[in-house]
């Protein structure tokens, strides 16, 4: 059941609209015209309605009005309507382009009117129920957002989703500043952090909701089958110990370094820039004032000053940049810079820098289908490459299903790339989207195949252990990668055997397969106590392509609307407002944009409580001026060139 895109052509207005008055002859013909046209329409609605009725009446009673209303909807969409739409539009009658959550009454409501205008007789049973169904269609997916996501705050019609980080595990501080701020739903994504820490955060909300007389739903994501890159040789044990300087390059910020015992398990202070571990006893010899001097990895002359002695560590600073390594000789120099026997000692444990494949455009790169550390490429005498660069992935079982010719998308789609070659090592890709300058590809970044048909199951082995925390503890399971019926259905078995059916279940579509397979899963998860659909726009987008990624998030918004589900509205909301604390004006477009759906989810960063701040004002503003698909027109208030004064 995947959504059909309808052809391209339709008429221009010029077809349509005359400058001569239609004559009554006319006028008859173009209304008979109308009604047969949406009648042939609300036949075809019927009758996939009937076609579909085993799988709809198999859900609970609650639940047919909407599954019909869905089954209205797809068979609508099948039909292209621009033209019809054009012709109701020039009536004053509705386009149906609001039909969503009520499509049959929306089209009996329109065959009423034309009825009357033809002058035919409109059988009093057609209009029955026509009013209720409109307002009924409305109050089904509040119902049913109600019912997911709980009760909305501060006056907004919509939620707001936090994803938790790390610290709310360790201090219940920011947990209680989120609730406080707005947050409706937490979210946990057990494709991050422990079950111990999730318990935690868990306890701090529950401790917030006590003390600020607020409730929270608990949301948490199954990781899923989530293609990744596997690990990379590891680069050298290198630091990099740089002050801050002013755009004429003047030191204005020496860096602040701690220095303690290598053997020392304390703790290093927030306000220190680096850290270097060294010997205990050489560490003990300095006092303020001193000269700590070096040769650093580029051979140049550097030194630290000492600035204090404290309890477990000392202070220095530098205002030089400075490379330095495992194994980098510090020499101690009194405050008369003079060196004696046995002051040196050595840097120790600075940990390796990540490895990292820097890979340009029209570069060969090797996904290998074993769990290898990938490793660089390798060159002749000449410079010229005779092994491509190696990286492995995490679930080379894929790679039956991809053929030569297709694309691969790396790093959320930073590096595009197309399959020249299957091997019996791997997939042998050529790089075929990089920035000018090359892209740094890591371990555990995403791969996308969005032009293959990959048969991967949505529940691995720790998605269903997962499931048993998230039972026991959340109100809401998100299953990650949600693409096919079967996958809906291998979730509610497992939670039918854990005894787990009160938990409410979110489809998160990431995937071109997934978006393609709605309707049916909408059909599936129906059988949810309660059900909603996230649309992940980071692998979407990776998936469908960016030019895209405007309609399907639409689509799937009409889709869901139809079938009374509340959505979820994800990725990079407001992202650069919640990393840097400054928002950029595309964003908040695209947060405003947002208000269509019932949620909103905001990611992690260091300004997340400024972020809420912004949604919620924003929210609470565009609530006045769009519903749904709906603009609603409230008083405008500007100046007018028609007030003049008095005088």
């Amino acid at each position: 059941m995947a959504l059909k895109h309808a052809p391209d052509k339709v008429r221009s207005m010029s077809d349509i609209v005359t400058n001569e008055m239609p004559s009554p002859q006319s006028h008859k013909a173009a209304l008979i015209s109308l009604l047969s046209d949406l009648e042939l329409i609300r036949l075809s609605l019927l009758d996939l309605e009937m076609s579909t009725s085993d799988r709809w009446y198999a859900l609970p009673p609650a639940r047919h009005e909407s599954a019909r209303n869905l089954m209205h909807y797809i068979a609508l969409r099948r039909h292209d309507l621009r033209n019809l739409q054009v012709r109701l539009t020039q009536l004053g009658l509705s386009s149906l382009g609001r039909s969503e959550p009520h499509v049959m009454a929306s089209i009996d409501a329109v065959l009423a009117l034309l009825y009357k205008l033809s002058n035919d007789i409109w059988r009093d049973w057609k209009r029955t129920g026509i009013d209720e169904a409109f307002v009924r269609g409305r109050g089904l997916l509040q119902q049913r957002s109600l019912a997911l996501l709980g009760p909305v705050q501060n006056r907004r019609e919509v939620r707001l989703l936090v994803t938790m980080p790390r610290e709310a595990a360790g201090d219940e501080v920011p947990v209680y500043e989120f609730l406080k701020q707005g947050m409706d739903c937490m979210r946990i994504n057990c494709a991050h952090d422990t079950p111990a820490e999730w318990e935690a955060m868990i306890r701090h909300l529950r401790s917030a909701e006590g003390k600020l007389g607020k409730s929270c739903r608990i949301l948490m994501d199954l990781p899923g089958p989530k293609l990744r890159t596997g690990h990379l040789e590891p680069g050298p044990e290198v630091l990099r110990i740089h002050p801050g300087r002013d755009v004429y390059g003047h030191v204005i910020a020496p860096v602040r370094i701690w220095l303690r015992d290598e053997h020392s398990a304390s703790e290093v202070p927030d306000e220190a820039d680096v850290s270097l571990s060294v010997n205990g006893e050489w560490l003990a010899r300095l006092s303020a004032g001193d000269s700590i001097c070096l040769i650093d990895t580029a051979d140049r002359d550097r030194c630290f000053h000492v600035l204090s002695v404290e309890q477990h560590g000392v202070w220095a600073q530098c205002s030089q940049t400075t490379f330095v390594k495992s194994g980098t000789v510090l020499e101690h120099r009194g405050q008369s810079l003079e060196t004696r026997d046995g002051y040196e000692t050595e840097i120790c444990n600075i940990p390796p820098i990540d490895g990292a494949l820097l890979l340009h455009m029209g570069d060969h790169l090797l996904i290998r289908a074993d769990q290898n550390l990938g490793r660089q490429p390798k060159f002749d005498d000449e410079g010229k490459v005779v092994a491509p660069a190696e990286i492995g992935c995490t679930l080379p079982e894929v790679f039956g299903s991809v053929k030569v010719g297709e694309q691969v998308w790396l790093d959320d789609g930073k590096i595009g790339a197309v399959i020249v070659e299957k091997r019996d090592e791997g997939l042998l890709v050529r790089i075929t989207s990089a920035r000018a300058k090359g892209v740094r590809l890591r371990c555990d970044k995403g791969i996308n195949f969005p032009d293959s048909e990959l048969r991967l199951s949505a529940m691995g082995a720790p998605d269903k252990e997962y499931l048993r925390f998230i039972a026991a503890h959340a109100d809401i399971v998100a299953l990650s990668f949600a693409s096919s019926e079967e996958d809906v259905r291998e979730l509610l078995a497992e939670m039918r055997r854990l005894g787990a059916m009160h938990l409410g279940v979110v489809l998160k579509i990431e995937t071109r397969r997934g978006f393609e397979h709605l309707p049916g899963m909408l059909l599936e998860v129906m059988h949810a106590a309660s059900c909603g659909v996230m649309i992940a726009r980071g692998d979407l987008a990776v998936e469908v392509g960016y030019q895209r990624m405007a309609e399907i998030q639409e689509e799937i918004l009409w889709t869901c609307e139809a079938a009374h589900v509340p959505v979820i509205w994800a990725t990079q909301v407001l992202e650069t407002l919640v990393r840097d604390g400054i928002p950029t004006r595309a964003e908040i477009t695209d947060a405003a944009m947002a208000q269509r759906a019932e949620c909103i989810m905001l990611n992690k960063g260091p300004y997340i409580l400024k972020a809420l701040d912004y949604l919620d004002d924003i929210l609470r503003r565009m609530a006045t001026h769009q519903d749904k698909k709906r603009p609603t027109m409230r008083e405008l208030k500007l100046a007018s060139v028609f007030d003049y004064s008095a005088g």
